[in-house]
């Protein structure tokens, strides 16, 4: 087994339940709209604020433009003109309090720290994710995290990565696990990067895409295994 000294997080879906956190806001945001928020309703914003980022992670979108226009795209499709940017803050403020752990999340970590160094890389609002892991009890877990937002970059972008090794002294890509669920950011990122990449799937969904995880695990309690630390 190979001998890491860093390991590297992302944290939506990974570390913290971003769907459950999701549902919450939405429910709250179109409670606030007086409009019953429908599964439908749910699938349709998830499909276009997917594609929004998806779009972002290519480098064909801005980050400000991902997020205050997805609210509008929504409504569009609905037949219904609203203030982008306005829904993007309420929807924010509602998100910020979305902490559920994903399982098994804080006890890895509680443990992981005493062998490794840890980081969080991860796409989004620095605000946002800041408050959520603070809020998760995850924050005092890692040596630095590493927000998107701040970085002017994004997985999987090779610039993105420089700026976090950049500000890591004595460590190679050789030394590192990247741990996450996207295979477009993470995966791909850490792959280009020269990165070991660990998949986390933990609906055991088929890779279709080309893009190869060195290893690819469904519960995070696996990821004693790969990095031979023995469960407490």
């Amino acid at each position: 087994m190979k001998a890491y000294k860093a390991l590297f997080f992302d944290v939506d879906d990974t570390l913290l339940d971003f769907r459950a956190a999701e549902r919450e806001a939405l429910r709250q945001l179109f409670e606030d709209e007086q409009i019953e928020l429908t599964p439908e309703m749910v699938q349709q914003y998830k499909n276009i604020n997917q594609q929004l980022w998806r779009e972002f992670e290519e480098g064909k979108r801005s980050r400000d433009d991902v997020v205050n226009t997805r609210f509008a795209e929504f409504f569009k499709v609905y037949g219904k003109e609203v203030d982008g940017v306005l829904l993007e803050n309420k929807y924010r403020n509602y998100l910020q309090e979305g902490h559920q752990l994903m399982d098994g999340a804080l006890d890895l970590i509680t443990e992981l720290k005493d062998y490794y160094d840890l980081y969080i890389v991860t796409n989004g609002d620095s605000a946002t994710q800041d408050k959520r892991l603070r809020a998760a009890g995850l924050y005092p877990f890692f040596k630095q995290i590493f927000v998107s937002e701040d970085t002017g970059y994004q997985k999987p972008m090779k610039e993105f990565f420089d700026y976090v090794f950049d500000r890591i002294p004595n460590l190679s890509p050789e030394q590192g696990l990247i741990i996450g669920d996207s295979l477009n950011a993470d995966i791909k990122g850490g792959n280009l990067y020269g990165l070991d990449t660990c998949w986390f799937n933990p609906e055991k969904n088929a890779n279709n895409t080309g893009i190869l995880p060195t290893y690819e695990i469904n519960s995070l309690n696996k990821l004693y295994t790969i990095t031979s630390v023995k469960m407490v």
